[in-house]
């Protein structure tokens, strides 16, 4: 089969690899569509390379078709040859076909494209464990999700107004700031015309506090930020796009019971994968067939040009998710 491959000089390239062996417990799945990550940057530049035992080449969600199945797969499961399904995987993904053990499938939901199933199970995932297991967001709670532009945002955003959320999001332009209107969010603050503290300031005084906070920024701005959250309140760092290093008051975070949780979808065992692939088939499917959450699709591109759509990522172009299709 094909997948992409990174040069010695980090371009990319659609080369021949070996066909994968379907294990017992695995599933194989012919590619049809695969969604792209900031991750995927990250591993083409050397920094994030893939758990061990995944394929060396990028790709971290999928959708396509389920074309063999492994015996133990068989018994403790129920999918069938044939089933479209979407996947999370720790890598592989920018190929033909992949293995993928049966507890990291899930079905494509009804009303959704598969391009749109790709871009679903990294994002979705990382959304849910975020808004729900790390952030115990509930109904009415306010939530700050910063970059709103992101592909990560414009799943957090719809996924936690579809339960009940208020959300505060932040971006550079105005013009970003219609191009994310259909997201609802509640507050949109321009950072380049507002303060995102003094918002937040703001907010605490008018008796509506942030209680979570998600944040792939952080930088000096979350310093400044976190001075102004409800008692008891989760900031949750995902990322430092915009620098590593802030100053925090330390008794401001004893005093208001603030907690700051480190948080990846990778680094999480697979067992605890499992299980919240499991719980967005139960409680977050019903939504995204309805039509409350969907993906942001912001342009679809053939994997051969999987250099071009990199670039789309490192220029930051995108609003949404960026897939590519496979065909052979």
């Amino acid at each position: 089969m094909k997948a992409i491959l990174v040069n010695d000089d980090r371009s990319l390239r659609w080369d021949d690899v070996p066909n994968p062996v379907c294990g017992s417990e695995d599933c194989l799945v012919k590619i049809e569509a695969a969604a792209l990550n900031r991750a995927d940057l990250m591993q083409r530049e050397g920094d994030y390379p893939p758990p061990p035992g995944c394929p060396e080449w990028m790709g971290l969600e999928i959708a396509g078709t389920i074309v063999e199945i492994g015996a133990e797969a068989a018994k403790k499961s129920d999918w069938k040859i044939g089933d479209k399904v979407c996947a999370l995987l720790g890598g592989g993904g920018y190929a033909e076909y992949a293995n993928v053990k049966y507890d990291m499938l899930m079905p494509v939901p009804k009303n959704c494209s598969m391009i749109e199933a790709a871009a679903i199970p990294e994002a979705f995932a990382t959304a849910y464990l975020n808004l729900f297991i790390e952030g115990k967001i509930e109904k009415g709670n306010t939530l700050l999700m910063n970059a709103g532009a992101s592909g990560l945002a414009s799943v957090i955003i719809p996924m936690a107004k579809a339960f009940g959320v208020r959300v505060i999001t932040t971006v550079l332009t105005d013009e970003i700031a219609q191009s994310i209107k259909h997201l609802k969010a509640d507050r949109v603050v321009v950072t380049t015309k507002e303060d995102i503290s003094e918002v937040l300031k703001e907010e605490l005084e008018k008796g509506h506090p942030v209680d979570v906070a998600i944040d792939c920024l952080g930088g000096e701005i979350m310093g400044k930020c976190i001075h102004y959250l409800k008692h008891g309140a989760r900031w949750i760092m995902i990322a430092a796009l915009a620098g590593t290093e802030t100053k925090i008051d330390l008794k401001n975070i004893y005093v208001r019971n603030v907690r700051i949780i480190g948080s990846t979808l990778r680094s999480r065992t697979p067992e605890v994968k499992a299980q919240i692939l499991a719980e967005l088939v139960e409680k977050v499917w019903p939504k995204v067939e309805s039509g409350e959450v969907k993906p942001t699709i912001y342009k679809v591109l053939p994997i051969q040009d999987a250099e071009a759509a990199h670039d789309i990522l490192y220029k930051g172009q995108n609003v949404g998710k960026v897939v590519l299709t496979v065909e052979s």
